[in-house]
């Protein structure tokens, strides 16, 4: 078998050097690195993981919990994403990423902490889940590193959309283009839902709008059926809304369903706004307004975020990073600023 002594006889280098390079520490030079990692693989050595785990004391493996409500897995376009750049980060530090059996949890064999420990994951990132399950308080409240996303808990870092301020963003920008008449059909109850319901209605009462209480109902995140049905209850109210905002692109597709059902047309009778950002909504005609979300960023600080925790546990602080989005136009919003509260779906209806 191939050792660090071999490959320091050839590079002319110490062992030390050896090492430090193959574990990609800065105080080697990169020519000396890649000469010294180029002769390691062509002498065919593997380093041994699990005398590296003796000597660290870690898996260099971390938990990913994702158990979506509606099932979707990775096929969710927002949370795939999400995960993409959380594993492409952690891979970067050195470490693998395993998902959690959460169908064995479901069986009752095996509580998620239970899971994580047998495993020895150096850490958890919790990505999506029911967070109010007492298993994932067990979870949350064990010594196991951990980071939440899109959910506080006290004592535990979280990355964060920044739900209040894009809510805020896309209500404004339909409010920019002359509608009174705003309709929210929101998602099933979390702390995501609570914060942009929160912001929209204040943000409606900073901008003047009057929001009836028939302008406002639920449909759960991703179902197009119950986006569709609240989209008919809402186009046959005496007094119909010249917009609606939908929990996420893909319960928008129910909406397009219902209006062109109706005999109605995105913008021109009625604009519909998204949230989220998926790229499949980029390329429905006409293209739907939405609130795109920085997917990219929030794997990334996730991923950072857990690896210090656990590399640098005393001097990491546990904190709520915040990530902006940013409102994306396309097509799907009218601008009746010159119509007033005229509009034509009551013509239609």
């Amino acid at each position: 078998m191939v050792s660090m002594k071999d490959i320091s006889a050839v590079c002319g280098v110490s062992v030390a050097t050896v090492s430090k390079a193959l574990n990609d520490q800065n105080d080697v030079g990169k020519e000396t690195k890649k000469r010294i990692r180029q002769v390691a693989e062509e002498m065919g050595y593997f380093s041994n993981s699990a005398a590296k785990m003796l000597k660290t004391n870690r898996s260099y493996n971390v938990g990913v919990l994702f158990a979506h409500e509606d099932y979707s897995g990775l096929t969710h376009d927002y949370y795939a994403f999400v995960l993409d750049s959380l594993k492409r980060t952690v891979e970067e530090k050195g470490y693998d990423i395993t998902f959690i059996n959460t169908t064995k949890q479901k069986a009752g064999t095996l509580s998620y902490l239970g899971h994580c420990k047998s495993r020895g994951f150096d850490g958890v990132a919790i990505v999506c889940t029911d967070f109010y399950s007492p298993d994932i308080l067990e979870l949350v409240r064990s010594d196991i590193p951990t980071v939440t996303l899109d959910h506080l808990f006290n004592d535990v870092c979280a990355v964060m959309s920044n739900n209040v301020h894009g809510m805020q963003e896309l209500l404004t920008y339909v409010y920019q283009k002359g509608h009174r008449r705003v309709a929210y059909i929101h998602g099933a109850d979390s702390s995501v839902t609570q914060s942009r319901l929160a912001s929209f209605y204040r943000t409606a009462g900073q901008l003047g709008l009057e929001i009836p209480d028939e302008y406002i109902s639920m449909s759960p995140y991703r179902d197009t059926k119950g986006a569709y049905m609240e989209t008919m209850r809402l186009l046959h109210l005496q007094e119909p809304p010249t917009c609606i905002l939908y929990p996420d692109d893909f319960s928008a597709f129910g909406g397009y369903n219902a209006i062109q059902e109706m005999g109605l047309r995105v913008p021109d009778d009625i604009s519909v706004v998204g949230y989220d950002g998926i790229r499949i909504a980029r390329h429905i005609e006409p293209t739907l307004t939405t609130l795109r979300q920085d997917t990219a960023e929030l794997g990334r600080q996730m991923g950072e975020k857990l690896i210090s925790l656990i590399e640098n546990p005393k001097t990491t602080l546990v904190e709520t990073i915040v990530v902006e989005g940013h409102v994306f136009e396309g097509n799907s919003v009218a601008d009746i600023s010159e119509k007033g509260e005229r509009h034509a779906v009551t013509d239609h209806i």
